[in-house]
């Protein structure tokens, strides 16, 4: 036999014969964005601001109502969208704990008991014609080198895959409990609504009275009857659609819940107590970025498709693995365990590329282009949480400002009222200019309970946009890629 070639020259050959694959002009054409480079600073003018202001994790308690407290926390426990993330989760982790195995020497063991019967007329005498019993026992030992690194490039590809999921899980509950505040504060607007129609339907009561006794008397006409009549069906309407919202709204929070409607029968009339003045935290928008559980999944993911493009460039280099077969074999099971029994195999083993009709080079172009889908979705999501924050900060605002001017509206209104009141028990008004005055201060009132509402959605909105108080590690970008 000729004495075998050094495996140091097998793998210089190999390194050679492996540039027929090459990786030369594929690579990404995008970076992710530096939050510096994020102008807020006009946006922002004039907010009030704070080193420590970002949501606390409970953020919901500053509404001020112990049942929207205890719904939250209710929901939180557990709901079918909430067991989907975590189950999202476990599977990633488990991904991620197979590519590490794929890393790892393997040892594995066999035992075999066979029998056979060959022809005379095949084998001969010696061996055909009787009945033959062979005993194998063997350990086999593969261990795949990963002397470029790909192993290890998907591995961590997997775990910052993990990392992702596992802040998407934390960002589904913040959702979670933003959406049972939210259908919450519907429903304390659908039952003020319901106090307005209501009462609208007994101011248009008392107007259809006096105006029938009117009528009776010959003072007036069945026009203003019959517009009364109407007036008291569109409240009566109002009504109806203000408890159909209602109904409705305890179905959804039940759901949010993961209960069944019953669940929301339970739910009593909302108390909201506060609606918080907002403040921002003075590191905007730099340290925004890393609070946003969207984001901050967002960045993980373009981790991920970073390491993914190292482990198809590690796919043009060879791969080496060490493998070794040791074992017992014996055609009698008294012979099995002597030394002239023992049988063996192993060594390193190389393969390489070199010619695969462009498809390596097609699956690092792929990579590529998946980082950068992912950086073009990391910028997209970082400029949407920066929006957000920005509209919710002008929402309030606005509100803030049309709630005081409602308020004004309100007081003048109220005061006509008393007035008309007033006048009324001197004789020097009607009952019908009463019951005229009350319609102007019912209708700003439905204004001002509809701007409130919306002041504590704009509320709830912020603390989503300022990352819900979620306490999350976003990953280390120093690293080239």
């Amino acid at each position: 036999m000729s004495r075998p070639l050094p495996f140091a020259g097998v793998l210089a050959g190999a390194l050679l014969a492996s540039g027929c694959a090459g990786t030369g002009g594929l690579q990404p054409v995008s970076a992710p964005r530096d939050a510096a480079d994020y102008a807020l600073t006009r946006s922002l003018a004039g907010a009030p601001l704070s080193d420590a202001a970002f949501p606390d994790r409970q953020w919901w308690r500053s509404l001020g109502d112990p049942q929207l407290d205890a719904l939250i926390d209710e929901a939180l426990r557990g709901t079918p969208s909430l067991a989907a993330a975590d189950a999202r989760v476990r599977k990633a982790q488990a991904q991620a704990g197979l590519a590490d195995a794929a890393r790892k020497p393997t040892l594995g063991g066999s035992g075999q008991y066979a029998m056979a019967q060959l022809p005379e007329g095949l084998v001969g005498d010696a061996l055909g014609g009787r009945l033959l019993h062979n005993e194998v026992l063997t350990f086999k030992l593969d261990w795949p080198l990963d002397v470029w690194g790909g192993k290890r490039a998907a591995y961590a590809a997997a775990l910052d895959q993990a990392h992702a999921l596992q802040i998407d899980a934390q960002a589904a509950r913040l959702a979670l409990a933003a959406n049972v505040a939210r259908s919450y504060v519907a429903l304390a607007q659908a039952f003020d609504a319901l106090d307005i129609a209501q009462r609208e339907q007994a101011r248009s009561e008392n107007l259809l009275q006096l105006a029938t006794q009117r009528v009776k008397a010959g003072l007036d006409n069945r026009i203003s009857l019959h517009n009364t009549e109407a007036m008291i069906a569109t409240a009566k309407a109002q009504a109806g659609a203000a408890q159909q919202q209602i109904d409705a709204l305890r179905n959804t929070l039940a759901a949010l819940l993961g209960q069944g409607p019953d669940r929301g029968l339970a739910i009593a009339r909302p108390q909201l107590l506060n609606a918080p003045a907002p403040v921002l935290p003075s590191v905007l928008p730099s340290e925004l970025l890393g609070h946003r559980p969207d984001v901050v999944a967002a960045r993980w993911r373009v981790e991920a498709a970073a390491q993914g493009i190292k482990t198809a460039k590690a796919s043009f280099k060879p791969s080496i693995d060490l493998s070794a077969l040791v074992g017992l074999a014996s055609a009698g099971i008294e012979d099995l365990f002597r030394s002239s029994s023992l049988l063996g195999f192993g060594g390193p083993a190389i393969s390489l590329p070199i010619f695969d009709g462009g498809q390596l080079r097609n699956n690092l172009a792929a990579r590529n282009a998946d980082y950068d889908l992912a950086v073009a979705d990391y910028d997209a999501t970082a400029t949407q949480a920066l929006r957000e924050v920005v509209d919710t900060l002008q929402a309030i605002r606005a509100l803030d400002g049309q709630i005081a001017a409602s308020e004004q509206a309100r007081a003048a209104a109220k005061a006509a009222l008393e007035l008309a009141q007033a006048r009324y028990q001197a004789g020097l008004n009607t009952r019908l200019d009463v019951l005229a005055a009350q319609k102007p201060l019912l209708q700003i009132e439905q204004q001002t309970a509809g701007l409130r509402a919306q002041r504590f959605l704009a509320g709830i909105d912020l603390e989503r946009a300022l990352g819900g108080g979620l306490q999350i590690d976003p990953p280390d970008t120093t690293a080239s890629h």
